[in-house]
């Protein structure tokens, strides 16, 4: 299938299908459940969503999840069109709250890990008791931070992707599938 989208003054090819995509939720699914088996509504896990891109994915992993969970989202920015700048800027800050709490960081994309370093600052800053992080996908070339990533749904090469949550300035996050520029 050579399917193709254009995206302001860009060309996007078919990547990652929907298939592909909702069997590696189903298996970072799988990990989380038993990892965190002994939740309790006393003591509910709570699931961080990084605005705007992990929300298709957050939404997505919490239907198949099946502890007791809170919701949470937080929107920190370190892009600008096809790029990182570099620098992170926080436009949500994390909720309060989270002192002696267990917390899952779902991001969309850890690419250079500069979101993953300030998120797990502010969360130790805030007391919590443990973060993992977990994330749809993983550019393991360009990931060279000590901080771990426990569930990784998909690996991916250094390319520019759209789609599923992640946008080209804003469009492109409402396909269902994953789509790479076109060069």
């Amino acid at each position: 299938m050579d399917h193709k989208i254009s995206l302001h003054d860009k060309s996007f090819r078919l990547y990652i299908p929907n298939a592909e995509i909702e069997r590696a939720i189903d298996a970072v699914a799988e990990k989380l459940n038993r990892d965190y088996a002994s939740s309790t509504d006393d003591n509910p896990a709570i699931l961080i969503c990084t605005l705007n891109g992990a929300v298709m994915f957050a939404s997505e992993l919490m239907k198949r999840l099946n502890f007791p969970l809170e919701f949470k989202a937080c929107k920190l920015a370190s892009y600008h069109g096809t790029h990182s700048t570099g620098v992170v800027t926080t436009e949500l800050a994390l909720p309060d709250g989270l002192e002696g709490r267990r917390v899952i960081v779902v991001e969309d994309i850890v690419d250079t890990g500069n979101t993953i370093v300030e998120i797990h600052s502010q969360l130790l800053a805030k007391g919590i008791k443990d973060a993992r992080i977990c994330t749809l996908l993983l550019k393991k070339d360009v990931y060279d931070k000590d901080i771990p990533l426990d569930y990784v749904a998909l690996e991916i090469p250094n390319r520019f992707i759209v789609g599923f949550g992640l946008d080209y300035d804003q469009l492109g996050r409402n396909t269902k599938d994953i789509y790479v520029l076109d060069e």
